[in-house]
C-alpha cells in the first residue's frame, strides 16, 4: 500500500484513519475512547518499564505504541467532529510556550525551583474557572503518586512544613495514633491512621526528592526477587514452602538477602 504522506507523523495519522475506515480493521472500527483507555494506561506502564530497564530499543518501541494511542484517540474525536491530532499538537505547543515565559518570553532565565513555582501560578490562572490548584491531579492516579503530586502542588503556594524535622515528628505522632487505634480494635480508625502514616511518609519522601511510588516499587521488586530465590531453593530441596519451618524460611531469606541483594 502506498500512503499519501511520507512524513512519519502524518503517515501514522493516515494509518489511524485507514484502520477505522470502511474496509479497514473491524476491531479498530469498533473502538471508542472509553474502550481504548485501558490500553493507554498499559502502554504508558510498558514505556515506564522500558525506561527502568534502560533499554533503548524497548523505549523506542513503547514510545511508538504510546504515540499511536494519541493518534487513535484523536482519530475517533475527528470522526465525531470534536478535534483532530493537529489541534492536539497545536494546543500543547501553545501551552508549553505560555508556561515557559522565561524561554519564549522576555522574563529571562530562572532557577529550577522558581520555574516550578511559576508553572503552578500560570496553570492556576489558565484554569481560573475551576478555582482549585488541585484540579490537575488525576482522580484515578495510584494513591502514593496522587499524594505526592497533591503535596507538591500545595507546597508551591507556601502550604508546607518548614523543615523535614517537623514532618518526621508528625510521623511519630501518626504512629502513636495508629497504636492507639490498634489497641481500640476500631477498624475505621485503623484505616484512617494507616492512611495518615502513608501520607506523612510521602511528605518525607518529597522533602528528600524521592518519589514514593518508585521507592515502593524498588522495595517490592527486591522482595519478589528474594522470595523467588526461596521458591527455587525449596524446589531443589524437595520441600514445599508450607512444609518448611519458620526457622528454615528465615534461613533461606537471609541467604536471599546475601545472594540476591
Amino acid at each position: 500500500m502506498e500512503f499519501k504522506e511520507t512524513r512519519p507523523l502524518y503517515t501514522l495519522k493516515e494509518i489511524a484513519s485507514i484502520l477505522r475506515a470502511e474496509g479497514g480493521c473491524e476491531w479498530d472500527r469498533a473502538q471508542t475512547s472509553r474502550t481504548l483507555k485501558t490500553y493507554l494506561i498499559e502502554e504508558a506502564y510498558e514505556l515506564y518499564e522500558a525506561i527502568e530497564k534502560d533499554s533503548v530499543m524497548d523505549m523506542k518501541e513503547e514510545l511508538g505504541d504510546l504515540l499511536y494511542q494519541v493518534y487513535a484517540h484523536a482519530q475517533i474525536a475527528e470522526e465525531e467532529g470534536k478535534f483532530n491530532v493537529d489541534d492536539v499538537a497545536r494546543g500543547i505547543a501553545e501551552k508549553l510556550m505560555r508556561r515557559h515565559p522565561h524561554v519564549f518570553g522576555d522574563e529571562g532565565q530562572k532557577s529550577r525551583e522558581q520555574v516550578s513555582i511559576d508553572w503552578e501560578k500560570i496553570k492556576k490562572k489558565e484554569k481560573a474557572r475551576s478555582g482549585s490548584i488541585l484540579d490537575g491531579v488525576p482522580a484515578i492516579a495510584p494513591a502514593l503518586q496522587k499524594a505526592y503530586r497533591v503535596q507538591q502542588k500545595v507546597s508551591r503556594i507556601g502550604f508546607d512544613w518548614e523543615r523535614i524535622e517537623d514532618v518526621t515528628a508528625k510521623l511519630d505522632e501518626e504512629i502513636a495514633e495508629f497504636k492507639e487505634a490498634f489497641t481500640s480494635k476500631n477498624r475505621d480508625m485503623l484505616v484512617e491512621e494507616i492512611g495518615d502514616i502513608l501520607f506523612t511518609i510521602t511528605n518525607i519522601s518529597r522533602f528528600l526528592s524521592v518519589n514514593p511510588e518508585e521507592a515502593l516499587k524498588k522495595t517490592v521488586d527486591k522482595f519478589m526477587a528474594r522470595f523467588r530465590f526461596i521458591e527455587e531453593e525449596s524446589k531443589q530441596s524437595g520441600k514445599e514452602l508450607d512444609e518448611m519451618t519458620p526457622e528454615e524460611l528465615d534461613g533461606l531469606w537471609e541467604r536471599a538477602k546475601r545472594e540476591r541483594g
